[in-house]
Parts: C-alpha cells; structure tokens; sequence
C-alpha cells in the first residue's frame, strides 16, 4: 500500500490500519530497538529532571491542560 493510497483512506480506517499495524510490531519475536535520536531525548530529559529544570505534573494537571 503506497502512501497516496492511505492517504485517500477515510481517517478512521487509517486509524484502524494504524492499530493493526501496531499490534503487529507488539507480536514481533525480536525486540525492536529504539532509534539513536531517542536515547538522545531521553537523556535530555534526565538532565533537566536531575538538575531540577524539569516541570514535573500530576496527572489531573495534565489532563486539565488537554481540555
């Protein structure tokens, strides 16, 4: 399936296909490695929370953000 093909999909079968795709990488045998770029946003991350830099939330202060 090329792009231009799910791209004419209506977005909840995208949605649908997006799902299935992931629930096939959860079933592979094989652990998938992260990119490189990840490990770098990660440790990014750590930094700013072990410098206290870091906004930390609660869940409930996530949540009222979002709405």
């Amino acid at each position: 399936m090329t792009i231009t093909e799910i791209k004419s999909l209506p977005v909840s079968e995208r949605m649908l296909l997006m799902e299935e795709i992931w629930d096939s990488l959860c079933r592979e045998p094989e652990p998938i490695a992260s990119p490189q770029w990840h490990q770098g946003v990660l440790n990014g991350r750590m930094e700013r929370l072990a410098s206290h830099q870091a906004k930390l939330l609660t869940l409930q202060q996530l949540k009222d953000s979002n709405r």
